[in-house]
């Protein structure tokens, strides 16, 4: 594709060279840069893409597009094109480049600070039982022809969805569910993205590293209602839903759900059990009961979330049905791990103090004997909620294991302390183990009968972020070795 065909009608300043200029694909990393691709200069946190534009040519990019003019003693033929913002830019080009797969495709966006995997999967189980081919763009990776592709973040760079986008639509798919965070939409990763639902779980104390303020953080999460075509979802019970509904009710249709406040689609007839829950789901349509292989109140939500976006397509509620409880369990999601022992482990996701309270709130309803919590919080990441963490998991917890939890270029000793902190002022019971495989190893050796082990905070992943190290580390095979090795 030619330069000017990305370009289209975007204000562009052209430096030298040509728009007419053949590319093979573009980039924003210089070490991704094949022969013959259109580098893009893009400013990121930590490091500055105008740095390495030398090294993008050296690796055979043809083309630059960048915000500010630099000095290069360049002889080769290059094209050097200035935009006001390459963030932006990226994002647009990314659209352009692939022709706009999100308009060839049923994109439904949700937001919100928990409950968005578990929706996405409730979503995408109703909709291929109305035999809807369905991806997922999100924390677990983009599942395209039900083949899970590993992505760097909860919502991936704008180059990189376009590029899913597009294999998706190639690959016949109907509907894309995808995991939109506040970061994606504040950093333009989604600018050009047409959504046709968006959907709003809840809004709970996060990312405050990065927004500064829930202020902020919620103005971050309200931008995705502003782009949606068909429909927007939200969580009434939540005083950020209701907010959002205030701010947008008139732009489109809009369906709400609940269990507390009055809903277009709530629940009713709750009743738990340790791995699963019931209840009767109410629509404008009718009622109709529910099991689902989930727990939890959380489950509820998530559960009320899919429903309404299956309702917004029209589905019948009989398939509303089948899709829900079709859903067998998610990965580190309430994942009890089978240990064939007389305690159990459990693996989640949780890494707020609202998603640990969800979750070990669902273990105090049938916990017979002690509720032990492995926790850290994550390094370089937003330190106001680790004594929040820790204050909450103490008060439900009969003992807590404070360890690390991706330190990245943090020292995990001093995580630990802010997470203690807050242990101390609920006068937790409490150990310190920095090594997290020893930790887990110090939960299962002093385990008795009944107790019930939560593995808190790495969920679904299999690795650690040691400084710039990914490592492995699964936390389920982890589990199933140190028993393996106390038997022999």
């Amino acid at each position: 594709m030619d330069i000017r065909s990305i370009v289209k009608d975007y204000p562009v300043s052209l430096l030298k060279g040509s728009l007419d200029v053949e590319v093979t694909g573009i980039q924003h990393d210089s070490r991704k840069i094949e022969k013959g691709n259109l580098f893009i200069a893009q400013r990121g946190f930590t490091v500055d893409g105008h740095h390495y534009i030398e090294k993008a040519i050296e690796n055979g990019a043809k083309a630059v597009i960048l915000e500010e003019e630099i000095n290069l003693d360049i002889d080769k033929d290059i094209t050097f094109i200035k935009v006001e913002d390459s963030t932006d830019a990226l994002a647009k080009f990314a659209a352009n480049f692939y022709e706009e797969p999100s308009n060839e495709i049923g994109l439904i966006g949700i937001t919100g600070t928990n409950g968005k995997t578990s929706t996405t999967y409730f979503i995408k189980s109703i909709l291929e039982e109305n035999n809807v081919k369905t991806g997922i763009l999100g924390t677990i990776g983009a599942i395209i022809d039900n083949e899970v592709i590993k992505l760097e973040n909860t919502t991936p760079d704008s180059l990189t969805i376009e590029e899913n986008l597009r294999k998706m639509v190639n690959a016949d798919t109907k509907k894309c569910v995808m995991e939109v965070s506040s970061h994606a939409l504040e950093l333009k990763r989604v600018e050009y993205t047409e959504f046709e639902v968006g959907i709003f779980t809840n809004l709970t104390k996060d990312h405050l590293d990065y927004h500064e303020t829930m202020e902020n953080y919620f103005n971050s999460k309200l931008k995705l209602f502003f782009k949606t075509k068909k429909y927007n979802i939200i969580n009434i019970d939540d005083d950020y839903g209701k907010k959002i509904v205030s701010q947008t009710a008139n732009r489109v249709p809009l369906i709400t759900f609940g269990i507390k406040e009055k809903a277009d689609i709530y629940a009713t007839m709750i009743s738990f059990s340790l791995d699963k829950v019931s209840f009767i789901l109410n629509t404008p349509n009718g009622s109709t009961p529910i099991l689902l292989n989930v727990p939890g109140e959380f489950s509820i939500y998530n559960a009320l979330a899919a429903a309404s976006c299956a309702f917004a397509y029209g589905i019948d509620l009989s398939i509303i049905k089948k899709g829900l409880e079709a859903v067998s369990g998610i990965k580190g999601r309430f994942e009890v791990v089978p240990t064939n022992k007389d305690f159990t482990v459990i693996i989640d996701f949780a890494h707020t103090a609202d998603g640990l309270e969800k979750v070990l709130t669902v273990i105090d309803q049938f916990a017979e004997g002690r509720k032990i919590v492995l926790f850290g919080a994550g390094g370089n990441r937003d330190k106001t909620k680790r004594p929040i963490m820790g204050e909450t998991v103490a008060k439900h917890a009969d003992f807590c294991i404070v360890t690390s939890d991706n330190p990245r270029h943090e020292k995990p000793e001093k995580i630990i302390d802010d997470v203690v902190e807050g242990v101390k002022r609920a006068k937790g019971n409490y150990v310190q183990i920095v090594d997290r495989r020893e930790a887990i190893k110090y939960a299962l050796d002093n385990a008795k009968p009944k107790d019930i082990i939560l593995l808190a905070g790495k969920g679904h992943e299999t690795y650690t972020i040691i400084g710039d190290e990914v490592l492995p580390f699964d936390e389920r095979q982890i589990v199933l070795d140190i028993l393996k090795d106390k038997e022999i």
